[in-house]
């Protein structure tokens, strides 16, 4: 009886690690069971036997992921009896190692996990924050000057370093992928935020000037309930509802939803891309160009919600003409990055540049869109100072 029910474990197992991959390259809403059955090499039937639907497959490999994390920290953190430098490095370098060998769960845990149900998603909120109270307990211990909240502030973009590696799919020998990740998030964790009166002052609107557009207004109201209530719970009629037109007329300006969020990712990426024109026109030098680029980007992902929405477009069916340009304007982006932060470090490979600049990138995205940390009134100038300190900038 133990036998059989470790080889329907393993089952499971294999099932999950199948569909993981699938929801990563598709989004959980462009992969159903019969899927993931035929990528298995069995009958949508014979999946039920293991899973109840695509949401429990989907739960088990999320859970399995927090439930691994959970086994490290507890491992390293129980080591040593008095926290210290030494501890802190075995634990790194073991969430490093959990990042590189299952890139496909971070990127589930980041991205779909607004999908699992109410149950599932508070079990896996408890969970991570059991872990981030356990690393923030330690970090306090080492870095006694820190304000708790600052600690936590800390954990989340460490964690964050070790979920980049879902976003992109650049990689270097196993060795050097950990070693990278685990410096990366050592350079986060003994970054120095800044004081709260470096918080820039807002300056006010003057409220002059002609209406904005009907295609304006469409365009700002599906920005704020996409950011809100993510893009598939919001209707076309809620969009309408909200610019004070009837659902129907919103058709007049846009022919669906996903032309509405195509054309809130290119008008974000327009920002990105004329900010770092003019950052790369007015610096001196390299160090320069890409310290204002930190601050160009901080800025556009914070003073506006075009851009946190736009990352939100991977799960919307769009043409693939409109695929294939967001995937090149985001790599001509981030090839800025790159080239400047190898003239500044040249020993560095391109493919650990990349792997560092996108490492500082998820920082910046992932603090911005957690609840708990971005209505912090410091948030920019503490992104600020946590990317350049991952890019050595500081």
């Amino acid at each position: 009886m133990q036998h059989s029910r470790s080889r329907q474990g393993d089952r499971r197992n294999q099932l999950a690690a199948i569909a993981a991959e699938l929801f990563r390259a598709r989004g959980y809403h462009g992969v159903g069971i019969n899927d993931i059955a035929a990528a298995a090499g069995i009958t949508g039937p014979a999946l039920y036997r293991h899973f109840a639907d695509k949401q429990a497959v989907l739960a088990y490999v999320l859970l399995s992921g927090v439930r691994d994390i959970e086994v490290e920290t507890t491992t390293a953190l129980s080591s040593l009896e008095k926290p210290s430098g030494l501890q802190v490095d075995r634990l790194l370098n073991r969430i490093a190692t959990a990042s590189v060998e299952r890139r496909e769960v971070a990127a589930l845990w980041r991205w779909e996990g607004k999908h699992l149900a109410a149950q599932d998603q508070r079990e896996i909120g408890k969970r991570s924050s059991t872990i981030l109270t356990a690393w923030a307990k330690v970090l306090l211990e080492i870095r006694p000057e820190l304000a708790a909240t600052d600690a936590e502030l800390l954990c989340w973009a460490a964690l964050s370093v070790f979920g980049s590696v879902s976003v992109h799919h650049t990689t270097v020998a196993r060795r050097r992928f950990v070693q990278l990740l685990s410096e990366l998030a050592k350079r986060v964790l003994s970054a120095d935020l800044p004081p709260a009166s470096d918080v820039p002052s807002r300056v006010p609107a003057l409220g002059i000037g002609t209406p904005p557009s009907r295609r304006e207004q469409l365009l700002s109201a599906a920005t704020d309930l996409f950011r809100q209530h993510g893009f598939h719970d919001v209707s076309m009629e809620d969009i309408g509802a909200a610019a004070g037109i009837a659902g129907p007329s919103v058709y007049r300006h846009f022919a669906s939803k996903a032309s509405l969020i195509h054309a809130i990712a290119r008008r974000a990426a327009d920002r990105l891309t004329l900010g770092a024109d003019e950052v790369l026109r007015d610096s001196s030098d390299e160090r320069e160009a890409l310290r204002r680029l930190v601050s160009s980007y901080v800025q556009t992902l914070t003073g506006s919600g075009e851009l946190v929405v736009s990352f939100s477009i991977d799960g919307v069916n769009l043409a693939d003409k409109e695929r294939a340009e967001r995937v090149s304007v985001q790599r001509d982006y981030v090839a800025r990055w790159v080239n400047l932060l190898r003239a500044i470090q040249p020993a560095l490979s391109p493919r650990e540049a990349k792997i560092i600049v996108h490492a500082a990138l998820t920082i910046a995205n992932d603090l911005v869109r957690t609840r708990r940390l971005n209505a912090r009134p410091n948030l920019p100038a503490e992104l600020e100072t946590l990317l350049r300190a991952v890019l050595q900038l500081a």
